[in-house]
């Protein structure tokens, strides 16, 4: 059984102007608020959140009477605790300019956000649930880390969109060319990945190691014939169809069947002269705007369409060089739906700062850390009680010294994770979580466990009756002969003189 706590350590900061009147004793004081987050009997996580208010210091109040929520922002940053899986909350007065009219909550690109006073201490904390959840993890995102423990109908269809937590990932960009007779594709897919992609990569290499590749596939086609559209004269790739596309250019891929780790596909793909434009249709028939769509799990595909050349006479192949900053911001919004850092489910009244270059702001990478440390603790837990089956089963294997140090290992790391979740230390714990997998995976597939795996009692018997029955035959037919010439001489009457 897994048993869990997370804990959020916060301050919330109370500017001058707004502070609750119902406050149940003066400032500073501590509070502590517990959450059930049920996923099933066999596990329980609970989460916790400490939370200690104070009043603002001089250089708060001042960083506070800047002009807009980002430059407070910013101006805040270096003030305040940036331990990651901690939040700081900053309550400005109800009347603040501040925050923009109708926006009650400003989530900036560290960990803090800003808060509108809102009356009552129970209607600030409702509030500051609300940013915490956002900011942290959700009971979904906790589910959706145990959806191998979660039973089906519970888990919405989204908790199953996202990765899994691996130590690795492998990122392959292709361009598919299937018509190199009409069109010679250029992209910069170098500048672009050092551009667009590292950044995101350099900061995402906390939660795991990324490599990067890309190629260029010619005759590559999809596996769908889109329909011609008379009224736009363009062809169409309907949203029913989209799965059917991705399994025949899979199959050129080529990428996954020799990776370690999770491997993310994205395409680029020009369609070929005789299904130029192309576009791709949601469910409701309407074009989607960005023309790409994604598969959880796998990656996205993008449609390119070429320009129509002026002249009918323009000699063929006709030149493309592709945008490729237009190209990476869908790739790299599908790369973050793909990691569950979509930004749709959070309520209208909450602006969130964009990340920037970086890709993803400080608290959306604790979202990450946080989901995939109870996952990984789970896994761990899974594959040693897998283990612990596999060994009662088959009686005479042999568990050397190394494999058994691995499995103390695995088990002192899921606890020292465990530990450090419970003090708030979300780093230490993800780390001694990541240690926990690599321990236990190397115990799980120890190649000295391997061969005995398939080396059953009956194997056994199949091997060696051929190598001893041929010896076992005339050994046996001369035992018979003993035994019998035995009972004769038993029988035989002795002569008497």
């Amino acid at each position: 059984a897994v048993q869990v706590r997370l804990v959020v350590p916060m301050v919330v900061v109370f500017s001058p102007g707004s502070v609750p009147g119902d406050l149940p004793r003066p400032l500073p004081f501590r509070d502590v608020q517990e959450m059930e987050i049920s996923v099933n009997l066999r596990t329980s996580v609970t989460s916790r959140y400490e939370m200690r208010y104070r009043s603002t210091t001089g250089q708060e109040e001042a960083a506070l009477a800047a002009a807009t929520a980002r430059e407070a922002d910013a101006a805040l940053y270096p003030l305040q605790d940036t331990t990651m899986g901690s939040l700081t909350m900053y309550v400005v007065p109800e009347t603040s300019s501040l925050l923009p009219q109708g926006i009650s909550v400003y989530v900036g690109k560290h960990r803090s956000a800003l808060v509108r006073a809102g009356g009552s201490l129970a209607a600030l904390q409702a509030r500051l649930r609300e940013v915490t959840q956002v900011m942290s993890f959700t009971a979904s995102s906790i589910a959706a880390a145990l959806s191998d423990r979660v039973p089906n109908g519970q888990l919405s269809p989204d908790a199953r969109r996202n990765l899994k937590s691996s130590l690795g990932y492998e990122i392959t960009f292709s361009l598919l060319n299937p018509d190199p007779k009409s069109h010679t594709v250029d992209w910069d897919i170098e500048g672009a990945v050092n551009r667009y992609v590292k950044p995101v990569l350099d900061k995402l290499s906390l939660v795991a190691n990324f490599s990067v590749d890309s190629q260029i596939l010619y005759y590559a086609v999809l596996g769908v014939t889109p329909r011609y559209d008379k009224e736009s004269s363009s062809f169409l790739l309907s949203a029913h169809s989209l799965p059917h596309v991705i399994n025949p250019v899979e199959a050129r891929l080529g990428s996954s069947a020799a990776s370690l780790y999770p491997v993310l596909n994205f395409l680029l793909y020009v369609p070929e002269r005789s299904h130029s434009p192309l576009y791709i249709q949601d469910k409701d028939g309407a074009p989607v705007s960005t023309n790409a769509f994604h598969s959880p799990r796998w990656g996205g595909i993008m449609v390119y369409n070429v320009e129509a050349p002026a002249s009918p006479q323009a000699s063929l192949p006709l030149h493309v060089d592709v945008d490729m900053a237009r190209v990476m911001e869908v790739f790299l919004a599908q790369l973050r739906l793909l990691f569950g850092l979509s930004r749709e489910e959070v309520p209208p009244e909450f602006l969130l700062e964009s990340p920037g270059n970086e890709g993803l702001a400080d608290w959306e990478l604790d979202h990450l850390l946080w989901a995939h440390t109870v996952e990984n603790i789970a896994t761990v837990s899974t594959t040693l009680t897998s283990l612990a089956q596999l060994l009662d089963k088959i009686g005479n294997i042999v568990i050397k010294d190394d494999v058994a140090s691995e499995v103390y290992q695995a088990v002192a790391s899921v606890q020292s994770s465990v530990t450090k979740l419970s003090l708030g230390h979300l780093h230490a714990a993800f780390q001694a979580s990541k240690e926990a997998v690599t321990s236990s995976e190397r115990a799980f597939f120890d190649p000295s466990l391997l061969h005995l795996l398939y080396f059953p009692d009956d194997q056994k018997f199949a091997i060696y009756i051929p190598l001893f029955l041929p010896m076992a035959v005339p050994i046996l037919l001369s035992l018979a002969k003993i035994v019998r010439e035995t009972r004769l001489r038993k029988k035989e009457p002795t002569k008497m003189d």
